[in-house]
């Protein structure tokens, strides 16, 4: 039995998730359903993306995802399903999926076209639910949709390089629980843009000429405690996704904040990597 993965931006206050889980419970009794997050900011696709990309590699191949962001169907907002890196993905075409397949080709799209044979005005449990039920029992995709060759681009949030090489311009995309501050620019567009160059990370006033590979790199803990003590001090480091967040070292939005509240480092705010 396949895994099923539910990433929405429903909360758990409201009755949405539990429908979902009971439905899929109803139709697979022995499945097994995963939650990878469903705090995802309303209707959030570049947060959606982030999130998913960096968890369903962990899952083993054949898992399945139902992503329940922005999922109303209409004219411009149609329902797929497709075949990902040996991976399931259930979503609406809304461009969430050409943030996942920049660097790796869908096996297999299908536009779902079974929805003539369902009411629904919760696709969510009444269509992707079947959708991943049907896959999970050994279905094909051609069985539940149409083949398609191209999904919608989302090129909104998208790091630029300069002509000359010089430098890097990005975004913030997502801010994790800690309040630190995440970007889209990779360890990998920066290294092969860089060429191991000298550099300046410039966000919002504040400027960095350094950047860790984890939190505590920075502390000298050679020195007794009370000295390298470095609570509250602003870092930019590559993160475990490997991408580069600016944040504060033991950061928490409840006592000491974090980039998003010190730094004033807001999702879609700019930061720059000057190479020199």
């Amino acid at each position: 039995m396949s895994i099923i993965t539910l990433t929405t931006d429903f909360g758990t206050k409201d009755h949405f998730v539990g429908a979902v889980k009971g439905t899929i419970y109803s139709e697979l009794p022995n499945a097994q359903i995963v939650d990878i997050s469903h705090h995802i900011a309303p209707f959030n696709i570049t947060e959606t993306a982030y999130i998913l990309k960096n968890a369903y590699k962990a899952f083993p191949e054949g898992s399945i995802h139902i992503i329940g962001v922005d999922s109303e169907l209409n004219e411009e907002n149609k329902h797929i399903a497709l075949k990902l890196d040996n991976h399931y993905f259930i979503c609406a075409d809304n461009g969430l999926i050409s943030l996942l397949t920049s660097e790796i080709k869908p096996e297999k799209i299908v536009e779902i076209n079974i929805h003539n044979r369902i009411e629904t005005s919760f696709p969510v449990l009444d269509i992707f639910v079947k959708v991943a039920c049907h896959i999970a029992r050994g279905g094909t995709l051609d069985v539940i949709g149409k083949e398609i060759s191209e999904v919608k681009k989302l090129t909104e949030l998208q790091p630029l390089i300069s002509d000359d090489k010089t430098s890097i311009s990005g975004n913030i995309i997502y801010i994790d629980n800690y309040g630190n501050s995440i970007s889209n620019i990779s360890k990998k567009l920066f290294q092969e843009v860089g060429k191991g160059r000298n550099f300046e990370i410039i966000a919002n006033k504040y400027v960095f000429n350094k950047i860790h590979s984890k939190y505590s790199e920075f502390v000298d803990f050679s020195v007794p405690k009370e000295i390298h003590q470095k609570v509250g001090s602003r870092l930019a480091l590559f993160n475990s996704a490997n991408y580069l967040e600016i944040a504060i070292y033991r950061s928490n939005l409840n006592t000491v904040g974090g980039a998003v509240s010190l730094l004033g480092l807001n999702y879609r705010d700019k930061l720059t990597i000057n190479f020199i």
